[in-house]
Order: structure tokens, then C-alpha cells, then sequence
């Protein structure tokens, strides 16, 4: 049975057919768009961006604290100009005739473990450093023990340090947030407890410490919210995506053609063997390689 307008009747539609895509997320029909149930309508101009973001992902809004917290945490992590490879790619990719789509997706692609990754791992590490707490343990003294096996291996906790600035400037406007937020009983502490527990251990004994990066602060914001680690990349993601099209952008209507990764004065070292000639001997017989 159809309707007038040449749609199927919802009855006559098997249930295994609608389920093939079943979803919490959204409804979407003919003159309606549910968004976990609101109307998209009563959204516009009432709900910002970031709660809106909370509302898809959590399938609630977010108090204005958390919305606030969490809007602060995507706003600090828009951009790190071009010295970002992710931001490089995108910027080269506009040069070479893409769409803006395009560019974008060559940036997001490079935003993995070694690029983009920290605050995913350093979530992991603060919810480690937690447990133990949780079972017991003095948090300093398992953050030293965490420092320790990390320096064993000679490798980095992720989330501290930075490889550009001797102090990152976003660390302690968010940090700042995230107490004000524990302090009004809109988080629970943890995680700041955890990273900041951590962010002693790597200074003890050392002439410089090793402050905490942007990685680490938003992993700290995101676990006190409540987001599972991958979700605190996918996170970093939608906020770096922010700069990725700006700086696609910007290149993209400046109009130069094929800018790659050096300006073309310059020519990347080679370490290969000096020039030399081919001399191959003549080959004979049939070549058929049999005697």
C-alpha cells in the first residue's frame, strides 16, 4: 500500500529494512529533523555549538558549566599554524587545485597516534593513574612510578612538554576552568588531581620542568566531563578541523599553484651517491638467459 505521495505505507516497510540503520542520533522526515529528540528549530539561536556537540555525542544537553568547559577545550586546540603537518598538508593539497573538502580531509588524515594522538594516550594514563588511586595507592607516588617507567624506556608521557613552546600558554586557562568547575560541583576532580600529580613527578629533580602541553589539559577537560578517551580524540579532531579550513582557506585564495614543503630556492639535502655513468655491457644471445 502506497500513500498519495508514492510513499510506502510505514506497516508495509519490513522492521529489518528500517532497523538497517537504526539510530538514537537523529530523526529525519518530511518537514521534521529531531536531534535526541529536540527539534532542531527550538536549537537554533538557543543552543551553541559546542552543546549542540555534547547533545549528539551524549544524547543530553550539557549543564551551562559543562557546556562552557567544553566550548573552552575546542576553541583552545583550533589551531598551530602551518608548523603542523596536518595543517601543512592541507595548506599544500589547496595549492594543488582541491576542493576545500579535500583539503580538509588530507589535514584530518594526518591527525593519528604520533600527530594528533596525545590526548587520547594521556586520558588513558590520567584513568590509570585514577584506578590506582581508587585501589589505594598514594596518587604522587603512583605518578612517580608512572614517570619512572616511562623514562625507563626512554619515552614520552604523553601530554607534557612541547616541542615549541617552553610553556604552553593554553594550560593554564583551562586547568583554571576545570578547578572553578570541581569547585562548583559541575566535575569531579580526578583527572585534574591525576594531572597535576603527574606534572610533579615529571619536575622533581630537574632544573626545568616539564609543564603540561595542550594534549594534556583538554584530556584533563574531557575526562572530567565524562568522554571515553577516543572520543577525546575525535574531539581534538573537530576542533583542529577549525584551523585546517581556515589555513586551506587562506592558501587556497592567495592563488599560488604547487607549494610543496620547502619554498623553491631551496632543495632538500641529498645523500646519495655522486653522479655517474651508465655502462651497462651489451647483452648477447637470445636473451634467454640459458646456456
Amino acid at each position: 500500500m502506497t500513500r498519495p505521495s508514492g510513499e510506502p505505507e510505514a506497516e508495509a516497510v519490513p522492521r529489518d529494512v528500517t532497523d538497517w540503520w537504526a539510530t538514537a542520533v537523529s530523526r529525519v522526515r518530511p518537514g521534521e529533523i529531531l536531534l535526541r529528540g529536540y527539534p532542531v528549530e527550538q536549537l537554533i539561536g538557543q543552543v551553541s555549538f559546542a552543546e549542540t556537540v555534547w547533545l549528539l555525542l551524549r544524547g543530553e544537553l550539557p549543564t551551562r558549566a559543562q557546556g562552557r568547559l567544553l566550548e573552552a577545550a575546542l576553541v583552545a586546540a583550533v589551531d598551530h599554524g602551518p608548523q603542523a603537518p596536518s595543517i601543512a598538508a592541507a595548506r599544500m593539497a589547496a595549492t594543488c587545485g582541491l576542493g576545500l573538502n579535500n583539503a580538509v580531509a588530507t589535514g584530518v588524515n594526518l591527525l593519528g597516534d604520533v600527530h594528533g594522538g596525545a590526548g587520547q594516550q594521556c586520558m588513558g594514563v590520567l584513568a590509570g593513574l585514577e584506578e590506582a588511586a581508587a585501589g589505594g595507592a598514594d596518587l604522587d607516588d603512583a605518578a612517580k612510578k608512572l614517570v619512572a617507567e616511562y623514562r625507563a624506556t626512554g619515552s614520552h608521557v604523553p601530554g607534557f612538554g612541547h616541542r615549541f613552546h617552553p610553556y604552553d600558554p593554553r594550560r593554564t586557562p583551562l586547568l583554571d576552568l576545570v578547578a572553578a568547575a570541581v569547585a562548583d560541583g559541575e566535575a569531579p576532580g580526578w583527572a585534574l588531581r591525576a594531572g597535576t600529580a603527574l606534572e610533579r613527578a615529571l619536575a622533581e629533580g630537574r632544573s626545568r620542568p616539564v609543564p603540561m602541553n595542550i594534549d594534556g589539559a583538554t584530556a584533563i577537560v574531557y575526562s572530567e566531563l565524562g568522554f571515553p578517551p577516543e572520543l577525546g580524540r575525535g574531539l581534538f579532531v573537530l576542533s583542529r578541523s577549525v584551523g585546517i579550513l581556515s589555513h586551506a582557506w587562506e592558501e587556497k585564495s592567495g592563488g599560488v599553484r604547487i607549494k610543496g614543503p620547502l619554498p623553491r630556492r631551496l632543495l632538500p639535502s641529498y645523500e646519495g651517491p655522486a653522479p655517474r655513468d651508465l655502462n651497462r655491457p651489451e647483452s648477447g644471445g637470445n636473451g634467454s638467459g640459458s646456456a
